[in-house]
């Protein structure tokens, strides 16, 4: 169902629109144009209950108006890069920051803040289109990159993402969607992690990799065996810097996008499971350790801790550590950037 949501409008004058899927189960995921956000995801639960298992703001246009990039399709490039410069046939190549000297997900006017066009969509599937210009937030070459999403009868909501540029680029899709599997006005820390990654990447106080792939052997950042987000919470001085976990990890090579999970995540009240399933080699794993002051469902704000992400991508600057074990990031022109990431609940 496609709502034009007609009093309130984005920032380029025109009124935000709104698509909601619906599956057999009465499970429901809604999405927007601005940012080709994944608004809400309602799941009925054994008792009767329908949970929102996703954070989000009380109308369209706060969307606008927050910094943590709640449920936005993120890029050209998700996460950081250091001084926001790569180099290009051996020459500085400079993009514009938005973190201090760095630059956050693609910058100051990223995909999370613009109008994608709505290609099509059904009672289950939804598809966004964006067209990203030469030179836009620095990066060389036009882009145009597709994002879609499919709610099946089994609870998936599936995410694929397609780009081709015209000029040498590097690009990484993600969603950046906050999980509160107990919902609204829960500690996530309290939730339960199954993370399929033996090494992790260490990072400074900006967020930037100051290290090389570290094992999470006898560390508090190991979640290969289940355990709870707070058990761990702030033990290492990896987190500390960061006020928490936010960190990428190095998944297995077996994790793909279909079978072999890259993580498990449980409720609390063990009433719903979340496993994500990616073709992408990395998960940051992200506790929501700045979301105080970001507006919430009911016209409060978030605190700290309030929801979990679990973004699919590449590692963090990438585009400076070719030699990390992991495929290239870059895409040159006729090549086609696939992505796709998978996100399946189940009511226990």
């Amino acid at each position: 169902m496609l709502t034009p949501v007609s009093t309130q409008r984005a920032p380029d004058g025109s009124p935000f629109q709104l698509v909601t899927l619906k599956n057999p189960a009465g499970t429901t995921a809604t999405f927007m144009d601005w940012g080709a956000t994944w608004l809400s995801f309602v799941l009925p639960l054994a008792d009767g209950e329908r949970r929102e298992l996703l954070l989000g703001c009380q109308s369209p246009e706060e969307y606008v108006n927050q910094s943590a990039y709640l449920g936005a399709t993120v890029g050209r490039y998700a996460n950081r890069i250091a001084r926001s410069q790569f180099q290009i046939d051996c020459k500085p190549h400079l993009l514009v920051a938005n973190q201090g000297v760095h630059q956050l997900h693609g910058g100051p006017e990223g995909f999370n803040a613009r109008r994608w066009k709505i290609l099509n969509y059904t009672e289950q599937k939804v598809s966004f289109q964006l067209v990203s210009p030469d030179g836009d937030q620095g990066y060389p070459g036009e882009l145009t990159a597709e994002v879609h999403y499919v709610l099946t009868d089994d609870n998936r909501l599936e995410i694929s993402y397609k780009a081709q540029v015209d000029k040498l680029c590097p690009v990484n899709l993600t969603n950046h969607a906050y999980f509160n599997l107990d919902g609204e006005g829960h500690d996530v820390r309290k939730h339960r992690l199954q993370l399929f990654a033996e090494r992790f990447l260490p990072i400074d106080s900006d967020g930037i990799p100051c290290a090389d792939l570290t094992s999470v052997q006898q560390t508090g950042m190991d979640f290969r065996t289940p355990k709870t987000l707070a058990q761990d919470f702030l033990k290492d001085r990896d987190q500390q810097r960061v006020k928490g976990y936010d960190h990428a990890y190095l998944l297995y090579a077996t994790c793909n996008a279909s079978d072999n999970p890259a993580a498990n995540l449980w409720s609390s009240d063990d009433k719903v499971k979340m496993t994500v399933f990616t073709s992408a080699p990395a998960l940051q794993l992200y506790t929501g350790n700045f979301l105080n002051g970001t507006p919430n469902r009911t016209g409060g704000q978030y605190a700290n801790y309030s929801g979990v992400a679990l973004e699919s991508e590449f590692l963090p600057d990438s585009p400076n550590h070719s030699t990390w074990p992991q495929p290239s990031c870059w895409i040159k022109p006729g090549q086609t950037y696939r992505s796709a990431t998978v996100y399946q609940f189940f009511a226990l």
